[in-house]
């Protein structure tokens, strides 16, 4: 029986030479406005309306359509055309510009269509490269250009006024070769991080898969049969499972802020801990008769939307609304199992199904739902042995976290560097 094995995580280390000392730039190199060095061919964009783009391609071979653009890349096609050849484009509002890391700017060739969340910009040919513009306004923070809190906009007088840094055209080659050398292996990096990533949610599930056919304390188990001992009861057998209820009117001022805890969906699926212990929702006792109340040491279930399927142990007296289910009369000894046990069902949970535009897990399915079951000592070695191996798993899910983190931040500092004249 081989078993899942941890991957070791590591990200190429990317070198740039020694920074020069001092803050000025280098001879030669200029400081002038974007209005200066690029056209801003916003003339050479249109928007139209999606209902008119969609009735426009309606029966027609992609094969004979055009890329459509917006403000953070192709976002469809269209039977028409309105730029031909490269250019550069910008977004001019939304959330890019609230990530640092985001990208703003990027490329456009050929015949393209270009709607009025992007402008167009062209490098003008005594000043710029293309390439270089491009880096360079990807390594921009534009909160000082932007206007507007929740959608912030770049309009194109802020944009003109951008300060562009311009070293000589050899040198803008020579800075473009070395920033793409240097970010060619920094992605490679990154992509073996993401392929990790990608492969220790395998890893997980196959231990959570493994705990529940016996495998993690019977090593001699064949595909298919459970272990000596154990059995397959019905959900139904060792909880009374119920849904819980909402006052309604929702929001009414008599049934609402009041004393008493209310947990709704969010509570259970706001973070990916085991344990629930706070609310952001409470009523009054005169809407206790319209819900359901629970103890503490309660495991949930959330059954309803696109985050059906998670489960959580309530630490605290609540109450809970209709999204969510409770195991009452559950031996508190198999809290811990039945949890993980859930958590393995998450994905297949949400691929039932139940005929309904929003998911709803109804309690007849969990009633009906079959579960491995064992003596409550091998329960807890299982958990034991469980929660060991995705400790495991969390540590690397961290190191990789942060080492993709790390990336973005190695590949705005090749950015910074690059257009301080210290990259070559």
């Amino acid at each position: 029986m081989t078993q899942p094995t941890p991957y070791k995580v590591r990200i190429n280390s990317v070198s740039t030479p020694t920074p020069q000392n001092g803050n000025e730039l280098p001879k030669g190199w200029q400081i002038k406005k974007l209005g200066e060095v690029c056209n801003v061919l916003d003339n050479l964009r249109k928007p139209i309306n999606s209902t008119e783009r969609q009735q426009r391609i309606a029966g027609k071979n992609q094969s004979v359509l055009f890329p459509y653009y917006g403000a953070t890349g192709q976002v469809g096609w269209i039977d028409d055309f309105l730029t031909d050849g490269e250019f550069i484009l910008i977004g001019e509002d939304g959330a890019p510009f609230l990530d640092i890391y985001k990208d703003k700017a990027y490329k456009i060739k050929g015949k393209t269509w270009v709607n009025n969340h992007a402008h167009i910009l062209k490098g003008k040919t005594e000043f710029l490269l293309d390439d270089f513009a491009l880096y360079y306004l990807n390594s921009i923070n534009y909160r000082e250009f932007v206007n507007g809190t929740t959608r912030l906009k770049l309009t194109k007088s802020s944009l003109v006024e951008i300060p562009f840094v311009v070293p000589p055209l050899p040198e803008q080659q020579a800075i473009v070769a070395k920033i793409e050398e240097l970010l060619s292996e920094l992605e490679n990096g990154k992509q073996q991080l993401i392929t990790a990533q990608q492969q220790l949610k395998v890893y997980r599930q196959s231990w959570l898969k493994w705990a529940f056919e016996g495998k993690l304390t019977n090593k001699k188990v064949k595909d298919g049969e459970l272990p000596k001992g154990w059995k397959r009861v019905k959900v139904s057998e060792i909880s009374n499972v119920v849904r819980g209820g909402s006052p309604r009117p929702a929001g009414d001022p008599k049934f609402y802020a009041g004393k008493i805890p209310f947990l709704k969906v969010r509570d259970i699926t706001k973070d990916s801990g085991t344990y629930l212990t706070t609310f952001e929702y409470t009523i009054k006792e005169a809407g206790l008769h319209k819900t359901r109340q629970i103890k503490p040491n309660t495991l949930l279930l959330s059954n309803s939307g696109a985050t059906l399927g998670v489960p959580k142990i309530c630490m605290i007296d609540a109450t809970m609304n209709d999204g969510i289910a409770a195991f009452l009369e559950l031996d508190q000894r198999s809290n811990l199992f039945l949890y993980y046990f859930w958590v393995s069902k998450t994905r297949e949970l949400r691929n039932i199904n139940m005929g309904a535009a929003q998911p709803n897990l109804n309690t007849d399915i969990i009633k009906n739902y079959e579960v491995p079951y064992c003596s409550f000592e091998e329960q807890e070695l299982i958990v034991a042995e469980l929660e060991s191996k995705l400790t495991v798993c969390d540590k690397i899910e961290e190191t990789i976290s942060q080492s993709l983190q790390q990336a973005e931040t190695l590949r705005q500092s090749i950015l910074k560097k690059a257009f301080e004249g210290k990259l070559v």
